[in-house]
């Protein structure tokens, strides 16, 4: 598919989420956007894969469930099996997206039978390998909900313009590049929400340019990523970004908001990630690691800036948490999610994740925990700091860390302030790819340019008591020109020459019209 029909799925997409909303928020009417867009991408892709497997037998996925024949019952149930082992779900013809909007067509009230397919959908995994990935994945979809309209009338209508915009459109699912499309045109749709709703929908949203930057730096090093886990895996996007850049083969990822969760996994899906290659958890990464002891070659997030966690006395015996001698505080939670992740990173891996820049020099419990990680464990390999203003929902300037545990005792500390080179679109700071490509090239190369990075020895860190503000190492500091006072008066004595024959003019023409005399 070409970029231009890219760019007009693209808006199509975003072209019905602004005609039907109405009154709807952005990240209200999101998830029943996104979750139809899904549930017809699964319609399109089950009749496909069903009717391939059908080829032989010369008969259509549709016409088979209307044959009465014996032999027709048996072929039913293979070929449901065969689906259920090979795509991870069964949708029976008459829970097709294409039969609802047939329904529509004949003017029904599509809400009971719509319900029905979305759970079929869900129920078809019971059982079965997939069920985990696929369990509760349209639980946010709530057809009675009163934010579709006041009455059952009003709600079928919502629904059912919305089901036929999409149907005008078509994602194809049958060749791989244009999955990736699809999967391209969901995020682009996720990151509108973000745009449009603050920092409710920007908290589970990393920008694609931040993601791109730290896909390509934990990818710096490996033909081939073995896997990839991100703790606060949100949307998926940046787990997605980092597998395709690091071509890894498993994806795991845990994600505390439920709705978010199932977001997640339909990104996971929409994307063609097999269910047998990904695991995305719902729950409290700090409360509950369901990942064990398990260690990755990739780790990257972007956690709640400086969020609170309960710091209970039991994390003091977690061997995530215990070793560096202090729990991160209760009340900014940034180094308890980045031990976390350490604890998941294996030996030769790269960790990157984005902080608030009060991670470099907060003191206290934070200090503490700095000066373990670099004194004692040397795994910080580089310090990013980035534009302000590229988050959605928050303007603060950030930064990235990048981690290592195959460090040389005489490795330095790699800063760059790429904190200046950005392009300002409207009210947000976005990174192009020229700045991207500056900062992954100055990070893989260890690059040192004049006010943009420097490489910090140890001795210079510890002579700054182990703060790794940026401006510490790297100056940006840019001289005024002198000021000529000569010339800035001559340039006032011409102005206000300027308008003094303006007045004149002005007051010529007020007496013309006989307002002055």
């Amino acid at each position: 598919m070409s970029e231009e029909l890219q760019q007009k799925l693209r808006d199509q997409l975003w072209e019905v989420a602004n005609k039907l909303r109405g009154n709807m928020s952005a990240s209200d009417f999101m998830y029943f956007t996104l979750g139809f867009i899904f549930y017809k991408y699964l319609s399109e892709k089950i009749e496909a894969y069903a009717n391939g497997a059908l080829a032989d037998d010369e008969v259509s996925f549709k016409n088979l469930w209307e044959m009465n024949a014996p032999e027709a019952d048996e072929l039913r149930e293979e070929l449901k099996k065969q689906c259920i082992e090979g795509v991870g779900y069964f949708i029976e013809p008459t829970f097709l997206f294409s039969s609802i909007i047939d329904r529509i067509k004949r003017k029904e009230n599509i809400l009971p039978i719509l319900e029905r397919s979305l759970k079929r959908i869900e129920d078809s995994t019971l059982g079965h390998d997939s069920e985990e990935d696929f369990g509760g994945l349209f639980s946010d979809i709530d057809l009675a909900s009163p934010k579709l309209g006041k009455t059952s009338e009003d709600k079928n209508a919502l629904v059912s313009n919305v089901l036929l915009a999409l149907d005008d459109i078509s994602f194809g699912v049958e060749a791989s590049e244009q999955i990736d499309i699809l999967g391209d045109a969901y995020e682009y749709m996720i990151g509108q929400f973000a745009a449009g709703a603050g920092k409710k929908a920007g908290e589970f949203y990393t920008p694609q340019e931040v993601s791109q930057i730290l896909a390509e730096i934990v990818s710096i090093g490996h033909a081939r990523l073995r896997n990839v886990y991100d703790p606060t895996c949100g949307s998926g996007s940046l787990l997605l970004r980092a597998a395709k850049v690091g071509h890894a083969v498993y994806i795991y990822g845990q994600e505390k908001n439920p709705t978010t969760y199932n977001l997640a996994r339909m990104n996971m899906l929409l994307h063609g990630i097999k269910f047998s290659n990904f695991k995305i958890e719902n729950g409290d990464t700090l409360e509950w690691d369901a990942f064990g002891d398990a260690q990755f070659d990739a780790v990257v997030a972007n956690p709640p800036f400086s969020a609170e966690w309960s710091a209970a006395d039991k994390f003091n015996s977690d061997d995530r948490f215990s070793k560096a001698g202090r729990l991160a505080p209760k009340k900014t939670a940034d180094y308890a999610f980045i031990l976390h992740m350490l604890y998941h990173l294996n030996e030769g891996g790269t960790m990157a994740c984005v902080a608030p820049h009060g991670v470099l020099f907060r003191g206290n419990a934070e200090g503490v925990i700095r000066r373990f990680l670099i004194e004692k464990k040397n795994y910080i390999d580089a310090i990013i700091g980035l534009p302000a203003n590229i988050f959605y929902g928050t303007s603060i300037p950030t930064c990235i860390l990048v981690f290592k545990k195959c460090r040389r005792e005489d490795d330095d500390i790699l800063f760059i302030d790429a904190s200046k080179e950005f392009e300002k679109v409207k009210t947000q700071n976005k990174l192009r790819p020229q700045h991207i490509q500056k900062i992954v090239e100055t990070y893989r190369d260890r690059k040192e340019l004049e006010k943009y990075s420097h490489r910090a020895t140890m001795q210079e860190i510890a002579e700054n008591d182990y703060n790794l503000n940026i401006p510490r190492y790297v100056d940006t500091f840019e001289e005024e020109e002198p000021i000529d006072i000569k010339a800035v008066m001559a340039e006032i004595k011409e102005l206000e020459a300027k308008r003094a024959e303006l007045d004149k003019e002005i007051d010529a023409y007020l007496k013309e019209l006989g307002i002055l005399e």
